[in-house]
């Protein structure tokens, strides 16, 4: 699977979490996908500041892009 290939796939994973961080007024962006397959994602709007976010991170948003795509080692929020 090629970065192009990789990039979507997160994409269609992360548009089905979306609903949830928006409602909270919040979102998620891909910054980047590394060569050892580290994603790399930034939180925006309230889920930037959000006490929780950490949490959200790593059960929400890194546990659902792991079962979609398990060749995903780990997943970290970039500023």
């Amino acid at each position: 699977m090629n970065k192009t290939e990789l990039s979507e796939k997160i994409e269609l994973a992360l548009n089905s979490m979306r609903p949830f961080l928006q409602a909270d007024g919040g979102d998620v962006e891909l910054v980047d996908i590394t060569e050892d397959m580290e994603v790399q994602l930034k939180l925006i709007g309230n889920c930037s500041s959000c006490s929780m976010s950490h949490m959200t991170m790593k059960a929400g948003i890194e546990n659902g892009l792991k079962n979609a795509i398990p060749q995903i080692n780990r997943v970290v929020a970039v500023n």
